[in-house]
């Protein structure tokens, strides 16, 4: 596993006041109304589908509301791409070059080395002060603006993915993560292609684990059977996730296949060996191997940095 660092934001002279959100979802919501709970001074736009705009609006987690991302994004130093990861691929390519020099562009993708490549072929050399790619660890099994939390962020891994020499804790990005501190996120900073190998253990790993238990219980027992109640909080922990949205984790198994088939791989031959050796001394040293698992927080050390390694 790479070495993460995590740092502190230093406080900036540059006032952000208005933030564009492109997708008011789940993520995209979160953020709105977190910034709005730790009194964000601007104003807050969102961009979706009208109906979500509508449910966005009533439920107060945005200021104001365009159908156009290329008329949302006017007047945001800010704008965060909240879709899926082929459509913020996509929204780069499309809105990258109509962004003012003073805005940036970032996102929430649970995969970054496409969306990093994305935004090298838009920016080019000015992409270290036109985008900065991010991720955070937190979310739901469910989706929708409906289930928009302020808390979603608090104590949670917010990746950021600059590229070498990018001072993040200057300008306008320095401002943004300084926010993004505010609302709970401990930032840390990783290659794109070292987190989309990280992540394909420790979040994409998981689902697909998750999604396969829950569809052989359903081949096993039928959609109706009351498994989750008679399994108790193991297996209520174990399918949770299972009912996460398939449209958003279809873009990350097809930008992340290479290093999430690998995990997949890897954790197939630990199953078939348990399989294999339910009833000899290997089983408890497959035991002994899992209980070596480090289970404690990650926390930022007490330094600051203002540029990427």
């Amino acid at each position: 596993m790479p070495s993460l660092a995590l740092f502190h934001a230093g406080r900036l002279p540059m006032p952000i006041r208005q933030i564009t959100i492109i997708g008011t979802g789940l993520i995209g919501g979160s953020i709105a109304l977190a910034f709005k709970r730790h009194k964000f001074p601007g104003q807050i736009v969102g961009c979706d589908r009208e109906p979500v705009l509508k449910r966005a609006a009533l439920a107060g987690v945005i200021d104001a509301s365009q159908v156009r991302p290329s008329q949302a994004i006017q007047g945001s130093q800010i704008v965060v791409l909240a879709t899926p990861v082929l459509s913020i691929i996509d929204f780069i390519a499309r809105l990258g070059p109509a962004l003012s020099a003073g805005t940036l562009l970032t996102d929430v993708g649970s995969t970054k080395a496409d969306i990093s490549a994305r935004a090298k072929a838009v920016f080019g050399k000015n992409m270290a002060a036109r985008f900065l790619g991010g991720h955070p660890m937190a979310g739901k099994e469910q989706s929708g603006v409906e289930f928009a939390d302020p808390d979603l962020f608090q104590g949670a891994t917010w990746f950021v993915t600059p590229v070498r020499g990018q001072k993040i804790y200057e300008g306008r990005s320095g401002e943004y993560l300084e926010w993004l501190q505010k609302i709970g996120g401990h930032i840390a900073s990783i290659d794109a292609e070292e987190h989309d190998k990280l992540c394909a253990w420790i979040s994409h790993l998981p689902q697909m684990v998750s999604t396969a238990l829950a569809a052989s219980l359903v081949e096993e027992y039928g959609a109706e059977a009351p498994l989750v109640e008679a399994g108790g909080r193991a297996l209520r922990e174990m399918t949770r996730i299972s009912s996460s949205p398939y449209s958003w984790w279809r873009d990350v198994a097809f930008t992340n296949k290479r290093n999430l088939e690998d995990a997949l791989g890897k954790l197939e031959q630990h199953l078939a060996h348990i399989r294999d050796n339910l009833a000899t001394r290997e089983l408890a040293a497959e035991f002994e191997r899992a209980h070596q698992l480090r289970k404690v927080p990650l926390k930022p050390p007490n330094r600051k940095t203002s540029q990427a390694s």
